[in-house]
């Protein structure tokens, strides 16, 4: 029964690797860049041999960078379908989708820029992380069209608003560095101030 509970409560070692992989490849990825970083130098950063990473990659860099995504992605997507059916105001959800995306991007995903490199992904899995995008972006929009009606929004296009919103989160890994003065915390406090502030009626 105790062997059991714990595997339930630990990933395989598989998984853990793989997770740990791509926090390594995330790294990588931010400071060389997607197309300078090589396999060579991801393996460095996760202490394992080049032949591992392919192990559990097999796909080399394409692999890597869709599982980046898909990762992110699903982490964004989760988060924002609980704050869209959780209690609050429309400025006080929007607020709330813009400390989540930006906690994300810089605490949770290491401030990876892999998710901007989305053209350099297979056609068929680029139309997979199309779809998750489509479907976060729908919950800015419906965010953002809720509060118009209700009065606590600016009536703005909400599919124009939204991209604004996305285009200003998404920028910030390519300036962000972990060694910064600015911690994830204070960029999301100021994002959600300037960014939200400027929709309320």
């Amino acid at each position: 029964m105790t062997s059991t509970a714990t595997s339930r409560e630990k990933p395989p070692k598989g998984e853990a690797t793989r997770a740990r992989i791509l926090v390594r490849a995330a790294a990588a990825f931010r400071d060389l860049g997607f197309h300078d970083a090589t396999m060579r130098d991801i393996a460095a950063a996760a202490g394992m041999q080049v032949g591992n990473l392919y192990y559990h990659f097999s796909a080399g860099k394409s692999d890597l960078l869709y599982e980046c995504q898909r990762t992110a992605l699903k982490l964004l997507l989760d988060g924002a379908r609980r704050v869209e059916a959780g209690p609050g105001t429309a400025p006080e959800k929007l607020r709330a989708l813009v400390a989540r995306h930006i906690h994300c991007l810089l605490v949770e995903t290491g401030g990876s820029a892999a998710h901007l490199e989305f053209r350099a992904l297979p056609p068929a899995r680029r139309a997979s992380i199309a779809r998750g995008r489509r479907a976060y972006e729908a919950v800015l929009r419906r965010t953002l069209a809720r509060g118009a009606k209700a009065g606590e929004l600016r009536p703005v296009d909400a599919k124009l608003a939204a991209l604004a919103l996305l285009g200003a989160l998404n920028g910030i890994v390519t300036w962000w560095r972990p060694e910064g003065d600015r911690s994830p915390e204070a960029i999301a406090t100021s994002y959600a101030e300037t960014l939200v502030g400027g929709l309320l009626p």
